[in-house]
């Protein structure tokens, strides 16, 4: 905890952000720092509740009381030994995270809860600053040779910690740089690659060896893979996105979110970009999905200079509060208000996209909509819905962008070729407890295993398969569990 009465005396207060004005001019991250006071404030938050929900709401077991007693007393390095113990990168998780901690805070039942995502990325960029960030590579190896599939956050994780324990780590990665969905699927303005890069770089000190252009099962062989290494990590994420099937699904215009996004991401990185470019300069943008990627994909719509940008959801409008279908401490699914939507952006519940329309020549000019209505279950969940008569109508448009999740990891390539066995989802197929596959030696972490989920979700699992390997290789394993660490 932090301050005794610290709850009682200060209010939640939230960085100041550069006005979107000015922000959608550029790609760099647009938050303030909090000032010192405030930041041992919001710390002195933290209130001696008993039983801290928080820690359990985080999938990674953070020890969050402690950490922020440790700011509250201005105690720096032990803020990042403490936070560092169950989480490998608090830079990524304090910028990009939805904080499900935040949610779980007890503080949270009747007052704004403890800014404890905005703590955490003041901690790790203040001991970076400091110079407690230091390459740590281990004393002794193992000789023991792992290979992990994939550099999103939860392949890192997994390299992280087999490489502490002393294991030779191998990541493959199929596309020109690491990071995964770091870099290539959020953009800068929420997360700058200079953060990345400063992590991959240390990671590259200590010793782990990252093989970029190497896509396994095309210019890997399996085979070598298999030989040469004495376990294997799938960490590749759940990459095939949701279409939308419908008429006109082929006019120009209309694509994925993530191909946009990753485009944009290369031209800030001055990386080539060797498809056909896809811009929103002067062209009315629709957006189709309500998450996270949706509100990235209205950001860089803005940045573009779009005539205008719209966000449908088929989904109901979510509530503003908590209701009696989501108690205090379950995550709550509330509206949510980026601050993409703040830049600009019309947004519509309960709408279906009946068809795309398209000119003489194939481009994309119009869609076909109509509103939506949902039947509501007793747990207040939407479960059938039905056309409002007479709203069918079309609108003006020149650029889709489809942003309504991912369904699975690809199958074609590596996971075939592997032979692992699938869950009825479709994602690689490994025990929630052991993290292993069908094949003894080859073990799957993050999307690739659970599905499309959260950044911190992906680096709680790449942590606990690292576990998993180690005690496979070597019978016992030194990396403690998250509850392990969390409970102490």
């Amino acid at each position: 905890m932090g301050k005794v009465t610290g709850f009682q005396e200060y209010d939640r207060v939230a960085p100041t952000r550069e006005e979107a004005a000015t922000r959608v001019k550029h790609y760099g991250e647009f938050l303030n720092e909090l000032p010192a006071k405030e930041l041992n404030n919001q710390a002195a938050r933290c209130m001696d509740c008993g039983v801290p929900f928080c820690q359990s709401g985080c999938p990674l077991g953070n020890v969050i009381p402690e950490f922020n007693d440790a700011v509250y007393q201005g105690k720096w390095e032990m803020a990042a030994n403490i936070l560092l113990s169950t989480n490998n990168f608090p830079e990524f998780t304090g910028r990009i995270c939805p904080a499900p901690c935040e949610s779980a805070c007890v503080l949270g039942i009747n007052r704004p809860p403890v800014s404890i995502e905005e703590i955490e990325k003041h901690i790790i960029e203040i001991a970076f600053e400091k110079g407690f960030i230091k390459a740590k590579a281990p004393l002794i190896r193992t000789g023991k040779k792992v290979a992990v599939i994939g550099s999103g956050p939860a392949g890192l994780a997994a390299a992280a910690q087999l490489n502490k324990v002393g294991h030779e780590v191998t990541v493959f990665e199929r596309d020109d740089a690491p990071g995964g969905l770091l870099r290539y699927g959020i953009p800068d303005f929420k997360l700058q690659k200079n953060v990345v890069d400063r992590r991959i770089d240390l990671m590259k000190e200590e010793g782990i060896i990252f093989k970029c252009n190497a896509n396994v099962g095309e210019n890997v062989e399996i085979g070598t893979l298999l030989r040469d290494f004495n376990a294997v990590v799938l960490a590749g994420g759940s990459t095939i996105p949701r279409d939308l099937p419908i008429d006109g699904r082929s006019a120009k215009g209309v694509h994925f979110a993530m191909d946009f996004l990753k485009q944009q991401n290369k031209r800030v990185a001055n990386r080539a970009v060797e498809v056909e470019e896809i811009m929103a300069t002067g062209k009315n943008v629709i957006v189709i999905g309500g998450g996270d990627t949706g509100s990235d994909c209205i950001g860089t719509s803005n940045r573009h200079g779009a005539k205008s940008v719209t966000q449908f959801e088929i989904m109901p409008m979510p509530p503003q509060a908590r209701n009696e279908h989501m108690p205090w401490p379950n995550y709550p699914m509330l509206l949510k208000n980026t601050s993409s939507h703040e830049e600009g952006a019309q947004r519509a519940w309960s709408v279906n996209t009946k068809n795309f329309i398209a000119d003489e020549n194939g481009n994309l000019k119009a869609l076909k909509v109509v509103d939506v209505e949902w039947e509501i279950d007793a747990n207040g969940r939407p479960v059938t819905f039905k056309e409002v008569a007479g709203t069918e109508r079309d609108l003006p448009c020149e650029l889709v962008l489809l942003a309504m999740g991912f369904l699975h990891p690809q199958k074609e390539g590596l996971i075939e070729k592997l032979g692992v066995e699938l869950d009825n989802r479709g994602n690689v197929k490994a025990s929630e407890h052991t993290y292993q596959t069908n094949i003894a030696k080859i073990f799957a972490a993050g999307d690739v295993r659970r599905g499309q989920s959260l950044v911190v979700w992906a680096i709680s699992e790449g942590r606990e398969a690292a576990r998993k390997v180690d005690e496979y290789l070597m019978g016992t394993t030194k990396l403690a569990s998250k509850d392990a660490v969390a409970y102490a």
